[in-house]
């Protein structure tokens, strides 16, 4: 096992490698030499980032997505500029020092627009604004950069191009690699990832999946469980697995020393503990709804339990439940 691990970290792990670790009994030494390639590279502290879901109206028809523009239950908002600025703040205040603005491909928010505001954050927060809002022209790209956005959040979802080419009627695999390699090009610190347990996945797809991380140089990794929307035509599938989802954040971990690797609010509809849990197996990172209570659940890309919170007890809470875990958070 040992030499899988270290083939892993050398110039070139391969897939074979990839899946013979996902197929052991017991994995703990995998989890033992990522905790501690994490340790090395990032240190103790957890990340605290801030997701503002501005709108979701999408023009995208994704299977798995409750946003997608053929459900016709999903009931649409589209935040205004003040409230964006306002929840923004809010955020600054209660200590976030990174914002993902994420929304739908919605059109209304064109490149101009989302410059406007990503300028007004920065000059009002000093907050690291990270825009997540799909597919676009890379001068629009281009646009945000100049604008003053550092981070932008693209995932892939699956690197095998026949499996994306059924979850995605109105896209490519290509096209969607096409933008990651724009982004990093463009200087962004550039965010993908994928999903685990998609109808029709294999191993073998999971492995290309890190290996298409790595290929495109990605400095942020969302790797969670696909969670069935009753609304969309994988409704019925079973959610993906926890254990597999843990073993994968493991494995980027050695394949990719120094990407942030965040705990997926996904893992946590799941299993509460998993969340916990990833944090001992390379995950440095945790994401946290600022969204305002009469839009966040409307933002329903997969079901999940959301009580009403207060931004800055939220956050604090967090931090208590970082800190038992005997990590810092930032």
């Amino acid at each position: 096992m040992n030499q899988y691990i270290e083939a892993l970290q050398g110039p070139a792990p391969s897939a074979a490698d990839i899946v013979r670790l996902l197929q052991l009994a017991d994995f703990s030494a995998v989890y033992r030499a990522a905790d501690e390639v994490r340790a090395a590279r990032k240190g103790d502290v957890v990340q605290i980032r801030c997701i503002l879901e501005f709108s979701n109206h999408c023009a995208r028809q994704c299977a798995y997505c409750g946003l997608n523009r053929c459900n016709p239950h999903a009931r649409r908002f589209r935040m205004t500029e003040e409230e964006i600025l306002a929840s923004a703040a809010e955020a600054a205040e209660a200590g976030y020092q990174t914002i993902v603005l994420q929304s739908g491909e919605d059109r209304y928010f064109t490149a101009e627009r989302l410059g406007e505001l990503i300028r007004e954050i920065k000059r009002a927060t000093g907050m690291a604004v990270t825009v997540s809002c799909g597919e676009m022209p890379e001068r629009d790209y281009a646009h945000l950069r100049a604008c003053g956005a550092d981070r932008y959040l693209l995932k892939h979802e699956t690197a095998d191009p026949e499996l994306y080419a059924s979850l995605h009627a109105c896209g490519t695999l290509a096209a969607r690699v096409a933008c990651l390699k724009s982004l990093k090009r463009l200087g962004f610190e550039t965010g993908s990832g994928f999903m685990v347990g998609l109808p029709g996945q294999t191993l073998e797809t999971l492995a290309q999946d890190i290996l298409l991380l790595r290929e495109i140089g990605c400095d942020m990794a969302g790797i969670g469980p696909f969670i069935p929307h009753p609304d969309t035509p994988l409704g019925g599938c079973p959610a993906g697995s926890t254990e597999l989802t843990k073993r994968l954040v493991a494995i980027t971990r050695l394949v990719l020393p120094d990407c942030n690797l965040p705990a997926t609010t996904s893992l946590g509809v799941l299993a509460d503990q998993a969340k916990a849990d990833v944090f001992s197996c390379g995950a440095n990172v945790v994401m946290r709804k600022v969204t305002p209570e009469k839009y966040k659940r409307l933002y329903e890309i997969y079901p999940s339990k959301l009580g009403e919170t207060h931004v800055r007890a939220d956050r604090l809470a967090l931090e208590r439940q970082i800190r038992s875990l005997d990590r810092i958070p930032l």
